[in-house]
């Protein structure tokens, strides 16, 4: 369709009239058909043939390190590494006179270090530009101080402990409760025990009270993904222990339905084994509720990360002779610390007190130990 977009003329001239432009009535569409030629079709041998896809982008190539072999072997001689060295040759290439100018920077020529030293730090792989010394002159002990400062592969064991506990504070919000039993009379009553020729460890004491505490509040023997909560049939309890080689959790399974006496005979069972290396990956797995206990290394007070999978995890401390008040007047009395971790996800602040103080009630009503004993 055509219009008018505007006129020539000189100031002051008229303006034509405009007349609209009645656009032409469409053709019928059976001529429309008629009058529209249909495109070429393809050559037979192109026709199925699809269109290539495009190409992805290229990753760009990593940065490569290169050096002359002159200049290395002036690196090596040097006993530095070359790798800081900005190079000025082909493709950021680093020459030997790359390498003396980096040394006279550097002040290389002024270092004073004896053969011996320069020996064991080319034995080392250490760079001699990077030894700290505090003598002017870089000796022995300062080559094996930084010998010794080298970073150190973390074992396989260590490095699942951290990614493990990693997972676990990054997912799993921590919140803590601390309360103080009164371990005296227990502690008395356990030397009665042993005196008759029935040994228990107060880490057997702890885990058959927490074992009880967990069948009464279910949700701390229990976990969840944000989403879902899995509820656990059975206490399936497991204990710390710290070997050279890194941290290890024996699991005791069914331990809600074992005794007092069955539980230490199990827990010994797999301490052995724990520090002979020989527990199998089934004996430390599968745990719902952890207790790591310290009560031996003499600290006050401490917390634990949860172990993923589980939703609370229990800290426990030494106990300690200390005074406190006791109907009025200062006693002394075995106190001993304890610290629940719990996943705030899951359990609220004054269902983990309330667990905490149960725990703490188990641990002083020695009638109730009598019992079970």
């Amino acid at each position: 369709m055509q219009s008018v977009v505007g006129f020539l003329g000189t100031p002051g001239e008229a303006v034509p009239e405009i007349k609209a432009l009645v656009p032409a009535a469409p053709k019928p569409v059976s001529q429309q058909k008629a009058t529209v030629a249909s495109p070429p079709a393809p050559p037979a041998q192109f026709a199925a043939i699809a269109p290539a896809p495009a190409a992805p982008p290229a990753k760009p190539a990593p940065d490569l390190f290169r050096i002359s072999p002159r200049a290395a072997a002036l690196a090596r001689a040097s006993v530095i590494d070359p790798k800081p060295i900005k190079g000025t040759g082909p493709l950021g290439r680093v020459t030997e006179k790359d390498v003396k100018a980096y040394l006279t920077k550097r002040g290389y020529d002024a270092l004073r270090i004896s053969p011996a030293a320069k020996q064991l730090a080319a034995k080392e792989g250490l760079d001699i530009l990077t030894i700290r010394t505090t003598e002017g002159r870089i000796s022995m002990a300062d080559v094996e101080r930084s010998a010794a400062e080298k970073p150190v592969a973390m074992s396989k064991m260590r490095q699942v402990i951290a990614e493990r506990l990693s997972q676990s504070v990054v997912t799993a919000p921590h919140f803590y409760v601390t309360v103080e039993a009164d371990m005296t009379d227990l502690v008395a009553y356990r030397g009665e025990l042993k005196a008759g020729g029935a040994s228990y460890t107060v880490t057997d004491f702890i885990a058959m009270a927490a074992v009880l505490c967990l069948r009464e509040f279910p949700a701390f023997n229990s976990s969840t993904d944000g989403k879902c909560t899995r509820w656990n049939s059975q206490v399936n309890l497991g204990l710390a222990v710290s070997l050279d080689e890194g941290l290890v959790v024996p699991v005791v399974f069914g331990a809600d339905e074992m005794t007092l006496a069955e539980l230490s005979q199990r827990f010994k069972d797999l301490f052995a084994k724990a520090r002979a290396g020989k527990l199998s990956p089934d004996e430390m797995s599968g745990s719902t509720f952890t207790i790591s206990n310290m009560g031996m290394l003499d600290v006050e007070n401490f917390t634990a990360i949860i172990n993923p999978g589980e939703s609370a995890i229990l800290a426990v401390s030494s106990t300690i002779d200390k005074p406190v008040v006791r109907n009025g007047a200062v006693v002394i009395r075995s106190m001993m610390k304890m610290t629940l971790s719990s996943d705030h996800r899951l359990i609220d602040g004054a269902s983990a007190a309330r667990f905490a103080n149960a725990l703490k009630k188990k641990l002083e009503d020695v009638q109730s130990w009598k019992s079970l004993t």
